[in-house]
């Protein structure tokens, strides 16, 4: 795997300790500034943002002076409410539809990094690379293509999710659907000052080197008019079936549940699921499988199985077991397991249900945390 991105836990134990979440706050912005690079082990269930916060206040930071790092990690929670409440909605417009929509498509100097912005055109011939995007490179490239190329947010957003090695449906489809407008009361536009402001670069006389007001009166350049018909199938490896004591409970890992610690003392059966229906419907990268697979190495005695859960459930003969034998974590993505389903590690387990907008999900946030200062409330 890329050395960005280590799967070994104890790397990612000293990622987190390495955290400075007041630099974060200051630079996070920038696409060189002091940021965590621990998304795609929060993506992929390696650890909770509950977990990552316990770290960084036990340091005896104040929340007062890491507000917007703990923001941040609010930010991750609030979309997973907003997949809780909303399902399958979230693939489509939320609030409103995008307006001023062309197509449908990809855009073909985005998918192939041909668009002559060269902050992003290097950003995602890295990204190819890495599965990596810096998050401000991520919504420059949803505002070219979705507000500037006039392409719908769904299947640019698909693009993105599939490369991700962070990839997590929520954050990536809500967060596309804000800067294309139907999430958010308006569309968000980059310019080339911004881009250059914010990535370290000079370029001039580009397509977006004029003032945001012009970019937001129906400007379409041709660069952005070529489409690039996009279709990505996941290649799941091709292992043979687990070993299965039905006289033990079987714990369900999936790509959202890699945590190593989850009752770690218990004598059970671990399986690692990799459902072919679900990633037919969300498809992935092999280099995020790679990925995924990689991480699930740090769960001790887990085992891969390629199939359905009605495929693990034959493996238990009594109809009754089937049903109780099974053991996960809630997860809107895994909702037709069967069996418990053990809670998430939210930061705001009280704060449940839909809120249209982060800032009313943060205010009541901050009323729940009992146990911070007065000067954050």
């Amino acid at each position: 795997m890329s050395t960005k991105f280590p799967t070994a836990y104890g790397s990612i134990m000293e990622r987190i300790d390495e955290i400075d979440p007041i630099q974060y706050g200051k630079t996070r912005n920038y696409t060189h500034g002091a940021v965590t690079y621990l998304s795609p082990y929060i993506s992929r269930g390696v650890i909770s943002v509950r977990q990552v916060q316990e770290a960084i206040l036990a340091k005896g930071f104040l929340p007062g002076e890491i507000e917007k790092f703990l923001q941040e990690l609010a930010w991750r929670e609030y979309f997973q409410r907003v997949w809780q409440s909303k399902g399958a909605a979230i693939f489509e417009d939320v609030k409103q539809p995008q307006t001023n929509v062309v197509h449908r498509q990809m855009i073909d100097a985005i998918a192939n990094a041909t668009t002559g912005i060269d902050a992003i055109d290097n950003s995602i011939q890295e990204f190819y690379k890495t599965g990596y995007l810096h998050n401000h490179v991520r919504m420059y490239i949803a505002s070219i293509a979705c507000n500037i190329g006039q392409a719908h947010w769904l299947m640019p957003s698909r693009w993105m999710y599939a490369h991700l090695l962070d990839g997590d449906l929520a954050s990536n489809m809500l967060s596309w659907q804000w800067v294309a407008g139907a999430f958010a009361n308006k569309k968000y536009y980059c310019n080339q000052e911004n881009i250059n402001r914010y990535t370290n670069h000079y370029q001039q006389n580009t397509f977006l080197d004029r003032a945001t007001e012009t970019l937001a009166f129906g400007f379409s350049p041709p660069e952005l008019k070529s489409i690039f018909r996009w279709e990505l199938g996941t290649r799941l490896p091709s292992i043979p079936k687990p070993r299965i004591d039905v006289s033990k409970p079987t714990l369900l890992y999936n790509s959202y549940n890699l945590d190593p610690l989850w009752r770690k003392s218990e004598d059970v059966n671990r399986i690692l699921l990799l459902e072919p229906s679900h990633f037919q419907k969300y498809p992935v990268s092999e280099k995020v499988v790679d990925f995924i697979l990689s991480l699930s190495k740090n769960i001790k005695g887990l085992q891969w199985m390629i199939g359905e859960i009605a495929d693990l459930q034959a493996f238990y003969q009594d109809s009754i077991a089937r049903e109780s034998v099974f053991v996960s974590k809630e997860h809107p993505a895994f909702t037709h397991y069967p069996g418990v389903k053990d809670n998430r590690e939210w930061l705001y387990p009280q704060v449940t249900g839909y809120y249209p907008s982060f800032s009313s999900f943060w205010k009541l946030c901050n009323s729940k945390a009992k146990n911070w200062p007065d000067d954050l409330s």
